[in-house]
């Protein structure tokens, strides 16, 4: 039975859907902690109506982004974690934090990466004039919104459509996208050679949407 450990900033809505499929599909796997650097974070009661640990690290306690990742990596330890999942979690984070869980570390992009890192990424599709955007599941490195990509899925943009609608529609598979990923990871499905990640049994990378 692995351990993850997610972490977020906000409602959390992306953890919402983890927790609800390794309960609903019996993942060999347990939500060990939910952890948030704001105590207001709504998913905080989600997560504790799941019977699930929760835990705040407040980052503004802290005089440098080092000695809060320092304080984070040390509560986030001592559940064990295997694999540690950002869903919403807005913290830039440190090269050293991220050498730490090398390899277990997953984050979810509202967009095609590595097209659009960064904020405001639907805006910038639609002012862009892209006709696909989307999501991406990779694991974290050091380099802002890069890494290797796992799972990607793919919506039209619509010739309507405002930053608003098109997030909303993303965020709809990106509820199918993470958890997908996730449970991959947990079951050791995954390998990555030269930066390209691979399923070990073929399974398609790609969710197309409407």
């Amino acid at each position: 039975m692995k351990n993850i450990v997610i972490l977020i900033s906000g409602r959390g809505s992306n953890m919402e859907a983890i927790v609800n499929a390794c309960q609903r599909e019996g993942w060999p796997a347990r939500i060990a902690a939910v952890i948030s650097n704001k105590a207001s974070a709504s998913g905080l009661q989600f997560a504790a109506a799941q019977g699930i640990a929760t835990a705040v690290v407040d980052h503004k306690a802290f005089d440098s982004r080092e000695a809060f990742d320092a304080e984070l990596a040390r509560v986030i330890d001592g559940y064990q974690p295997d694999v540690v999942v950002l869903a919403g979690f807005m913290r830039i984070l440190t090269e050293g934090f991220v050498r730490h869980y090398e390899g277990r570390l997953l984050n979810i992009h509202p967009s095609l990466l590595p097209a659009f890192p960064g904020l405001h990424t639907h805006q910038r599709a639609i002012e862009a004039g892209c006709k696909l955007a989307g999501a991406t599941v990779h694991f974290v490195t050091p380099e802002l919104d890069h890494g290797p990509i796992v799972l990607q899925a793919a919506v039209p943009v619509l010739a309507d459509d405002t930053e608003d609608s098109l997030s909303a529609r993303v965020l709809t598979h990106e509820h199918v996208i993470y958890p997908q990923a996730v449970r991959w990871l947990v079951e050791d499905l995954l390998s990555v050679n030269d930066g390209v990640v691979r399923h070990r049994q073929g399974a398609t990378q790609v969710r197309w949407g409407g």
